[in-house]
């Protein structure tokens, strides 16, 4: 066979004979190839390169010759956490993945020993966030609905290690503003109704004062009470009554009886964690919505593992998952939560030793209709009327100022609330519930939404003592103008920020004065 250096043409002899027939020229044609370009000692051509195996010393190389880079923050370099799309020089970081509330997550880059206060003061000058404080990390099972908040004294690196490789396990960043508030109000998370008799081994003190010497001290008294359980492999659930001591949790195989020979053990608190779970009636069934569960904290998560428990109410519920942390982590938690007070707040200010802030502290009434100047109203009752007369005072100051002619009403405050955080669209009666849920069951805990059973109208979602509570805000006409109102024409708006404004600093027909928005987090 012969070689064919350089490039090549067909050329076809006797093509150029147009009187031949074409049998003749089809026969009498021959394939030849012929070279373009003649080959010319000038011309170099590629030879191939040899890449050696090292390609870190190429990379090396590389970057020493580029001038280095001043840090434009030098004072983030020495945190434990960092957020970057390229991994850090030292070898030591590992990175995670942290989700938002609007599904969207950020990669963030963590020491081996960072906590989850850490990552979360880091994602929140990422977010650029306008409070420091309660922040927290979740961890999230999609696929089982359970949600656990991360404590601030645990690792991160630590926790990931136990998740399953395929499963679809992630950190979330939202708001927490219920992870101390037994430390607050310890009645209403620890009822007198739970609290074993056992407890009570001073006598002479209240209930009351017991759970504020044992939160002192770090522990939790003793709990007990009915709860339902679902059954290894079967879809029914039976009522036991369990009891939650420092040794462990226990149920009783004979009613309420507390002898230890109707006494089993069911779990080892230093060994588990302990999950609230979402949608529990479409995914396991239960009774009420109101479920938790626990599981062993150092292996991953599988369904023959979990031991879902149903409380009756909310109440019941958190007084169980408390104690739970309580019992486990003890005079950490107590730890944590002097932190949390010690750090600065930027918006919702210091707190008092009864859980009011400074400013609501330092407000008293004051009625200045005289011409001496000033004068602190002392009876409660005339401070009640002067509050009513100026919150119509300033109603009317604040349709007046709408109603002027000067106003542009392209621009009037109609829609203003959509850009608000505490507004939340269409989501549902459930889902409002749950988000709530999910920030913190905390007093004064609000945000609105569409109503989807009343066209042009609006619900605000509020929490008092542990419930959600709905209030419908309807549109009012007066005087050929548009209002708000939620007592039937009694007090008018001319916006819902103006509703939320006002409420905020009067509680109105509402038991209690909005404090903490709901927000999404977006990352």
């Amino acid at each position: 066979m012969m070689e064919v250096a350089g490039s090549w043409a067909e050329v076809f002899e006797g093509s150029e004979t147009k009187e031949e027939s074409s049998e003749t020229l089809l026969g009498s044609s021959t394939l030849t190839l012929a070279p373009l370009v003649s080959d010319s000692p000038s011309i170099r051509r590629s030879q191939p390169i040899l890449i050696t195996s090292n390609r870190a010393k190429g990379v090396e190389s590389f970057s020493s010759s580029v001038p280095s880079i001043p840090n434009p923050f030098p004072e983030l370099s020495k945190s434990p956490v960092l957020i970057s799309s390229f991994p850090p020089q030292s070898s030591d970081k590992h990175v995670i993945k942290v989700y938002g509330e609007d599904s969207h997550s950020r990669s963030v880059w963590v020491s081996p020993g960072a906590t989850a206060r850490e990552a979360c003061h880091m994602l929140v000058q990422t977010a650029h966030c306008s409070d420091q404080e309660n922040w927290a990390l979740l961890e999230v099972h999609p696929t089982l609905g359970l949600e656990r908040c991360l404590e601030d004294h645990e690792v991160v690196l630590e926790v990931q290690a136990t998740w399953s490789l395929k499963g679809d396990t992630r950190f979330m960043f939202c708001k927490n503003y219920a992870k101390y508030e037994f430390f607050r109000k310890p009645m209403l998370f620890f009822p007198e109704s739970m609290i074993s008799d056992s407890a009570d081994v001073n006598k002479g003190m209240t209930s009351s004062e017991l759970i504020k010497n044992l939160l002192k001290s770090g522990t939790c008294p003793e709990i007990q009470g009915f709860l339902h359980v679902k059954e290894p492999s079967r879809k029914a659930w039976k009522k036991v009554y369990f009891f939650l001591r420092r040794s462990g949790l226990y149920s009783s195989t004979k009613g309420s009886s507390k002898e230890p020979r109707h006494l089993q053990y069911v779990a080892d608190l230093d060994d588990l964690n302990v999950y609230t779970v979402v949608n529990s009636r479409k995914l396991y069934g239960a009774p009420t919505d109101f479920t938790f569960c626990i599981k062993p904290s150092k292996n991953p998560i599988r369904v023959q593992d979990l031991k879902i428990l149903c409380a009756e109410n909310e109440q019941t519920r958190t007084c169980w998952t408390s104690a739970f942390r309580l019992f486990k982590y003890g005079k950490q938690l107590q730890r944590n939560y002097e932190m949390s007070k010690a750090a600065p707040q930027k918006v919702e200010g210091s707190k008092l030793a009864d859980g009011k802030s400074k400013s609501e502290a330092s407000l008293v009434a004051m009625d200045f209709s005289g011409k001496a100047g000033g004068r602190v109203i002392q009876n409660p009752m005339e401070a009640q009327s002067a509050e009513r007369e100026e919150g119509l005072a300033w109603r009317r100051r604040e349709a007046l100022r709408c109603s002027l002619p000067n106003l542009n009403s392209a621009v009037r405050p109609s829609s203003i609330h959509k850009t608000q955080p505490w507004f939340h669209g269409g989501v549902s009666r459930k889902e409002a519930q749950r988000l709530i849920e999910k920030q913190g069951l905390v007093d004064g805990m609000f945000l609105i939404r569409d109503s989807q059973q009343h066209s042009q109208c609006f619900v605000l979602s509020l929490c008092y003592q542990l419930k959600t509570k709905h209030y419908l805000v309807i549109p009012f006409e007066n005087g050929g103008r548009k209002y708000y109102t939620m007592d039937d024409g009694d007090t008018l708006f001319i916006d819902l920020l103006q509703l939320v404004e006002f409420h905020q600093i009067n509680k109105g027909i509402l038991p209690v004065c909005l404090k903490h928005p709901c927000v999404c987090v977006a990352l």
